[in-house]
């Protein structure tokens, strides 16, 4: 994360905080038994997206737009862990930028949303899934 104008603030602890807002705005829609379906609860978050369970872009239409995205104020956070972080002044952050690892998979699974939760850009630890951009629009 290059840019000088982008502000990177640690947000210890904020990882199962951040898993139930975007739970909630982008799952939310589905009954028990279609998360029970996907393994939303037990897997990953972004089977909303894999099992066709939201509308999103995929591959590198979702790239494209994420880049070309406002990105105002959003946060990072992943799949298994509590570390997070909230980005201001994030116009200029790009794919290039994010701190992912997809050979890690507690890493691999990169969410990043904005801050308003009008959008969510998922990057996983499997290459044939993903990414995903998920937005209100």
């Amino acid at each position: 994360m290059r840019y000088k104008e982008l502000k990177v603030i640690e947000l210890p602890k904020w990882g199962s905080y951040l898993r139930s807002l975007w739970s909630e705005r982008f799952t939310s829609h589905l009954s028990v038994e279609e998360r029970k379906t996907i393994y939303l609860d037990d897997g990953f978050l972004w089977h909303v997206c894999s099992w066709e369970k939201v509308k999103c872009l995929k591959k590198l239409d979702a790239i494209e737009v994420f880049n070309e995205q406002s990105k105002v104020k959003c946060t990072i956070f992943y799949q298994y862990i509590d570390e997070a972080y909230l980005l201001q002044n994030a116009r200029t952050l790009t794919l290039e930028e994010l701190p992912y690892d997809q050979t890690h998979m507690y890493y691999g699974d990169i969410y990043i949303m904005d801050w308003d939760k009008k959008w969510s850009f998922v990057m996983t630890h499997e290459s044939e899934c993903g990414p995903y951009f998920i937005s209100e629009e």
